[in-house]
């Protein structure tokens, strides 16, 4: 029995030293993950804002494409109104132009009026 517990004895200084050793590994590993972790997140942040300003600029474009698609609209909306009456006039134009001075000669032609 004595050699038994002789035996436990010798042991315990190897697997101290065992143990030791894969502590100092399970510490260095654990601090090599939590710095990539913060490289990760420091990463991931960047890229955050990155995403976040860029998000903003295309939001104020956006803006402001809507706003400029809004005053060209109402510019068509002008012009077209503008346009249609315009053509309105051009109407009566030529059927006053049609009315005096084609209808009207032929007629007198007709009737054998002198031209004046």
């Amino acid at each position: 029995m004595s050699y038994h517990a002789s035996s436990e004895i010798s042991l315990l200084p190897e697997e101290h030293a065992t143990n030791s050793l894969h502590a100092g590994q399970l510490d260095a590993a654990g601090q090599a993950i939590l710095k990539l972790l913060h490289k990760a997140a420091g990463t991931v942040e960047a890229d955050r804002r990155q995403a976040s300003d860029a998000a903003q600029k295309l939001s104020t474009q956006l803006r402001a494409a809507v706003d400029r698609i809004a005053d060209l609209e109402a510019e068509v909306h002008h012009y077209r109104t503008k346009s249609e009456r315009a053509e309105e006039w051009l109407t009566k134009i030529a059927a006053e132009i049609e009315d005096r001075l084609v209808s009207q000669p032929e007629e007198r032609r007709r009737q054998g009026a002198p031209r004046t």
